[in-house]
């Protein structure tokens, strides 16, 4: 009877100690545990995000002035010319019949023109002795006149006729490489209220322009003379390099979207960007170069019993929290800088580089946010907050 006792005892001991240690344990994890980073140094840029088109900087659109029909073509794609180089030949047939016929007109009115001389030479004298009425001297003279008059228009429908010969040869007018060429043998142009265009010609392709679309929420920090970089989808290991020349300032208006073009002017000189490739730009707007900086999650955090951060702003500041000698979170008051949504720069008594600052709640592997932010779009329980 006194073993069972005995045993019995032994039992409750150790159901005992084993709930002490539980409790024990369970009080040691109900301590709340952080996440943290060492405060550090390092650069924070602020970007402008866009995309944009790549162009050369000069492009000259050569069109014909006269209608005909292609008779030759000298370039192609990709040729570089010279200015002055023949492009293309239009069909000389009628434009060299209609510079005859007017040169025949010319030759006629000439010839009436000296007959209006002989006339009025005839006249001259006879009015002189009475012979002839003054109306016949002065139409005479009046004859001279017309025949000048014919004559010289004559002579210009001449030259405006050579001139259409003329520009049926096509030539470069400046130095190039031909990127389009928008015709071929045989077609007719018809060169009636505006030039067709029959090559497009660039200047320098080693000399490009990008024409980036910058949301009209983000034009007020773009400045002319900005670095920019960006890359395209031919090369996207590579990142080239260029700067901010031009912001126009006529607006362009897409599904209510208002966007200002930014032209940033770009070297090429090994010929890898090609007109037209669509380019994702990053412009620097603002840095701040080997500062302290902090995760900017680390200002949003406050732990239980903290005031708001807008009481914070209110006063000109905001509040980082490290850990005291006794584990509780401790405030250390800091002027925030630049931010550009991953790190801010921060600067304030106390600070160095290294100094562990908390960023949010360990709870088991996963992380809390600051005072477990709530997301204002999750649904919520009745009566609770959203989890």
């Amino acid at each position: 009877m006194r073993g069972r006792r005995l045993w019995w005892l032994l039992v409750l001991v150790v159901i005992g100690a084993g709930l002490v240690g539980w409790r024990l344990r369970a009080d040691g994890d109900s301590a709340p545990r952080y996440r943290s980073e060492p405060l550090g140094r390092g650069d924070v840029e602020v970007r402008v995000a866009a995309t944009g088109t790549l162009n050369p900087v000069t492009t000259v659109q050569v069109g014909s002035q006269v209608s005909g029909t292609i008779a030759a073509l000298y370039a192609d794609y990709n040729d570089r010319v010279r200015e002055g180089q023949k492009l293309a030949q239009l069909d000389p047939t009628f434009l060299a019949a209609q510079v005859a016929q007017n040169r025949a007109d010319l030759q006629r009115a000439q010839v009436e023109l000296r007959q209006a001389l002989r006339d009025s030479s005839r006249t001259a004298p006879l009015a002189a002795e009475g012979l002839v009425a003054q109306a016949d001297l002065d139409a005479s003279l009046t004859a001279v006149d017309a025949a000048r008059a014919g004559v010289d228009a004559a002579r210009a429908a001449l030259d405006r006729a050579a001139t259409n010969l003329r520009y049926a040869t096509i030539e470069s007018p400046i130095d190039g490489v031909v990127v389009s060429r928008d015709v071929d043998v045989g077609q007719t142009v018809a060169a009636s209220l505006s030039a067709p265009t029959l090559f497009t010609i660039a200047q320098d392709l080693t000399q490009m322009q990008l024409e980036a679309a910058v949301d009209e929420a983000d034009i007020g920090a773009v400045r002319e003379g900005q670095p920019a970089s960006f890359t395209v989808d031919a090369y996207p290991t590579l990142a080239f390099e260029g700067v901010v020349h031009q912001i126009r300032l006529a607006p362009e208006t897409v599904s209510n979207v208002v966007t200002y073009t930014v032209v940033i002017r770009v070297q090429n000189p090994e010929l890898k960007l090609l007109p037209g490739m669509t380019a994702n730009v990053s412009i620097l707007v603002d840095a701040a170069r080997d500062v302290l900086r902090v995760p900017a999650m680390a200002l949003r955090f406050r732990p239980a019993g903290a005031p708001p951060a807008s009481a914070e702003n209110g006063r000109g500041g905001a509040t980082l929290y490290g850990l005291g000698p006794d584990g509780t979170p401790e405030p250390l008051r800091v002027k925030p800088g630049l931010s550009d949504g991953t790190w801010t720069a921060v600067s304030g008594d106390g600070l160095t580089e290294g100094l562990p600052v908390l960023l949010s709640l360990d709870r088991g592997g996963k992380a809390g946010g600051a005072n477990d932010t709530v997301n204002p779009f999750m649904p919520r329980p009745p009566g609770g907050r959203s989890r």
